[in-house]
């Protein structure tokens, strides 16, 4: 294992991993992605929690870090695709992992609101 001589450093892997996957939503949507491409409407039907504004940021977000691909058909009327990119793609067995993680270490974990 390497040494966390790096923590909080630009160039660390784990500090530009926090920075693209910070979003609340972020990890939710790959996992949800990482199943098949969805149109905007299937997302936002899977998520009624997040609002259209948050989730269409999130969505930007991950498609600027390169790790979703967006893909507009010129159909009427419009439709819009979400699908992983080859980098979401190789993200996914670590989604993968802490799905697997969480359901065997976290069966007694209690998910509590927070408030704003």
């Amino acid at each position: 294992m390497t040494k966390n001589t790096k923590y909080r450093t630009p160039d660390c892997g784990l500090t530009k991993v926090q920075q693209m996957l910070g979003g609340k939503w972020k990890l939710l949507l790959l996992w949800y992605l990482s199943e098949e491409p969805r149109r905007f409407g299937e997302i936002r039907r899977c998520f009624p929690e997040i609002t259209e504004a948050m989730l269409t940021k999130q969505l930007r977000e991950l498609e600027q870090d390169k790790l979703i691909y967006r893909e507009v058909f010129k159909v009427v009327p419009p439709r819009v695709e979400y699908s992983l990119t080859d980098l979401g793609l190789k993200f996914s067995p670590i989604i993968q992992a802490m799905y697997e993680w969480g359901e065997e270490n976290l069966k007694e974990y209690t998910i509590v609101a927070k408030h704003n």
